[in-house]
C-alpha cells in the first residue's frame, strides 16, 4: 500500500510542525509518511520536546529542517502550513500536492513566565492534536488513540 505523504511547514520547525508531524504519525502512521520543515528553521524548542513527552510521545530525535531539504526532492500529497508566515512564505513547488492551511498561534511567541508558557505549549498541543483527529476523520482514517 502506498502511503500519502503530508509535509507540515511552519516558521521555525520548533513547535507546531513537529507537533503535527508527531501527532499524524502516532494516529495514522500505517497510512500516512509524515515529515516537517520550516521556512527558516530554528532548532526544536525544548517545551515542545516536554510537552508531547506527557503523552508518551518522544521527540527528543527530532530536529528543525529547512524546507530546502524537500524541494525538488521528494513528492507530497498535501502540504500544511501552521502558520501565516509559513503561508505567506512557502514557494509553489513541484511535487506539493494539496495545500492546507491550518493556523495556529506562535506557543514559543509568547512572553510570558515558564509554568504560563509551559501551559501555553499544552494548549496548542492540544489544539494541532485535535485538529488531526479531525482531518483524519475527513479522509475516512481509523485513529490510534
Amino acid at each position: 500500500m502506498n502511503k500519502t505523504r503530508v509535509l507540515f511547514l511552519c516558521t521555525g520547525n520548533s513547535a507546531r510542525s513537529q507537533m503535527a508531524e508527531a501527532f499524524l504519525r502516532w494516529h495514522a502512521a500505517d497510512y500516512f509518511e509524515v515529515f516537517s520543515a520550516g521556512v527558516d528553521p530554528k532548532g526544536m524548542n525544548p517545551m515542545t520536546v516536554e510537552v508531547m513527552g506527557e503523552l508518551g510521545i518522544d521527540m527528543s530525535t527530532h530536529r528543525s529542517k529547512p524546507l530546502s531539504e524537500y524541494i525538488g526532492k521528494k513528492e507530497f500529497d498535501y502540504l500544511v502550513t501552521v502558520c501565516s508566515n509559513a503561508e505567506e512564505n512557502c514557494p509553489i513547488f513541484p511535487g506539493m500536492g494539496t495545500r492546507l492551511h491550518w493556523e495556529f498561534d506562535d506557543p514559543a511567541s509568547a512572553n510570558i513566565q515558564i509554568e504560563q508558557r509551559l501551559n501555553t505549549f499544552r494548549r496548542i498541543r492540544d489544539e494541532i492534536d485535535c485538529k488531526v483527529l479531525e482531518w483524519l476523520s475527513e479522509q475516512g482514517v481509523q485513529a490510534r488513540r
